[in-house]
């Protein structure tokens, strides 16, 4: 799933920071929903282009265990919702 952001331009230093922030939210809010030893594999991919507006790009792969009870759809949805909110408060703090 793809899901795009325009924000206002930013430094180097504050896009590093970012998609660190937006990655982490990702990763930690589907690590809250299942356990790491139920996902085969975890992609997670932040990327933010162009100057005016930046646009922020979250990706995320996910493959959960055949055994793993779970909808792995609807936990990159909630995970890359949680992103866009973490890039947003990150970006108000900004102001």
């Amino acid at each position: 799933m793809v899901d795009r952001l325009g924000f206002p331009e930013l430094t180097t230093e504050q896009i590093e920071l970012l998609c660190q922030t937006a990655e982490d939210a990702a990763r930690n809010n589907i690590l809250s929903k299942v356990a790491s030893k139920d996902i085969e594999r975890l992609d997670i991919a932040v990327e933010v282009e162009g100057t005016k507006p930046v646009n922020v790009t979250v990706e995320i792969n996910l493959l959960l265990a055949k055994t793993t009870m779970g909808n792995a759809e609807a936990l990159v949805k909630e995970a890359v919702d949680m992103a866009h909110r973490a890039t947003e408060n990150f970006l108000s703090k900004l102001k």
